[in-house]
């Protein structure tokens, strides 16, 4: 699938089961409205309490798991004309970067850059270091690499620093209904890799 249309059809940017939950959660914290999605739709999770933490390499460190099974969510700016901007909520193995310039293919963008702190948290509804994969907003369109799928569970901290959730992959796409695209950056090959 493509994202040559930038018009993305409002069922991509909030699937019906987000917008029941959001009509009856709308002023709620993320986390709540997350927890009420996932039960909603019976998906399979569990909770993770840890030390605060908000760097993606950390936080799998304090969970247990490979980065590599961490989404690593970052809001991009996408620039589709000088005056036109529209918000994508990239999410990326975390052990990867998001590839600014595929995502700026994927709009037929002018330019693709990584939102302001303040919009990334107003947009996300959480904090810079705790946003979800999931979007609870229209204005913010959800893209996954479909290699952070690639694993049973993934991990993310569940709009806390201090909370995370490991879920289902096959749930997580079910309910989160992202855009699949490779928007990850290629993976370099580093010497200390072949040592351990």
């Amino acid at each position: 699938m493509s994202i040559s249309d930038v018009s993305v059809a409002a069922d991509r940017r909030a699937p019906a089961n987000v917008r029941a939950v959001d009509q009856e959660t709308e002023a709620a914290p993320t986390a709540v409205r997350l927890t009420a999605l996932l039960d909603g739709g019976r998906a399979r999770y569990r909770s993770i309490e840890h030390p605060p933490e908000g760097r993606t390499d950390l936080a799998s460190a304090l969970r247990g798991h490979s980065v590599r099974q961490a989404a690593k969510c970052i809001v991009v700016r996408v620039s589709v004309t000088k005056k036109t901007s529209r918000y994508v909520l990239a999410v990326v193995p975390g052990d990867r970067k998001v590839d600014l310039e595929r995502i700026r293919e994927l709009w037929g963008a002018r330019r693709a850059a990584f939102a302001d702190r303040e919009t990334a948290e107003r947009l996300s509804r959480c904090v810079s270091g705790s946003i979800i994969p999931f979007s609870f907003d229209p204005a913010l369109e959800l893209v996954v690499d479909p290699s952070l799928l690639d694993h049973r569970e993934m991990f993310f901290n569940a709009a806390e620093l201090d909370r995370s959730l490991a879920l289902d992959t096959r749930d997580y796409v079910r309910l989160a209904n992202p855009a699949l695209e490779r928007i990850a950056q290629e993976e370099e090959t580093r010497s200390d890799d072949a040592a351990g």
